[in-house]
């Protein structure tokens, strides 16, 4: 119960690695406001929570818009007495097909893509750190991507954002490690729910097989995964870690893509 008392808002949180993280820091005692852009699925997650004793509320949230995060902020303190966490997590991925490279990709989608993938983070963190400060200091952690660590042909932005996440996690943890205040960010590979894992790989003709190759344990990431690591992070176990990116990608980042196939003793 490494949350007990604390209070934490978790963007995203209406599916995915938003959803996971939400029911495991309220199963660790947090209170949280689940924020998303879908209210229904906000308050699915809510109900969830709820149902096995935790501690949860809604609202909905355009990371992109500085009204409407300034409100899940102030609204979670009302509440809640306080803010100690906040998962930076919400992130579009809707216009991925009009994310292309820096010639063919739409313009409006660039910036749609670095208004709520960095803005949007940044906007988290304007608003939440007063209300951290307030209780003393508190954890913030930012999803950024293993898409922020090499280079592809299309989604130019998503990458290039990602990328601006990690970079500003660095500059907000400098400014605010001496005033109690911890910034990480998590990196995750590709990320698919198990169920869903599980009934592609029995398909004749697996859809999540070229994403699974490029992953060297063998298969895709659990959205828990992710959310345990977010929770070290913003939990007392990682009191000594700040301004740093955990990549909890299965390895993607790691090999050179001329090694890929290589394996010790042939």
């Amino acid at each position: 119960m490494r949350f007990t008392g604390k209070v934490a808002i978790v963007t995203g949180a209406g599916s995915g690695i938003g959803a996971a993280t939400a029911r495991l820091l309220a199963g660790e005692g947090a209170a949280v406001t689940v924020a998303d852009l879908d209210p229904a699925a906000a308050a699915a997650v809510v109900a969830e929570i709820v149902d096995v004793g935790g501690t949860a509320r809604a609202q909905t949230v355009d990371v992109a818009d500085p009204e409407a995060v300034a409100a899940v902020v102030a609204d979670t303190v009302a509440a809640f007495g306080g803010l100690d966490v906040l998962h930076n997590n919400a992130a579009t991925i809707a216009d991925n097909a009009r994310d292309q490279d820096v010639v063919t990709g739409d313009l409006e989608t660039w910036h749609r893509v670095l208004d709520v993938n960095l803005t949007g983070v940044m906007l988290g963190c304007r608003f939440a750190i007063p209300a951290l400060l307030e209780r003393g200091g508190g954890a913030i952690v930012n999803t950024a991507s293993a898409a922020a660590f090499y280079g592809s042909r299309t989604m130019a932005a998503y990458g290039v954002s990602k990328a601006g996440v990690v970079a500003l996690t660095r500059y907000v943890a400098t400014a605010y490690a001496d005033r109690g205040i911890r910034v990480n960010a998590v990196a995750p590979g590709v990320v698919v729910p198990r169920a869903r894992q599980d009934a592609d790989a029995a398909s004749p003709a697996p859809r999540l097989a070229p994403y699974v190759a490029g992953h060297p344990v063998g298969r895709l990431g659990y959205p828990e995964e992710i959310a345990a690591a977010v929770a070290y992070l913003a939990s007392d176990d990682a009191a000594f870690v700040t301004g740093e990116c955990l990549r909890v990608d299965g390895g993607l980042t790691v090999p050179s893509t001329l090694h890929r196939g290589d394996r010790p003793g042939g």
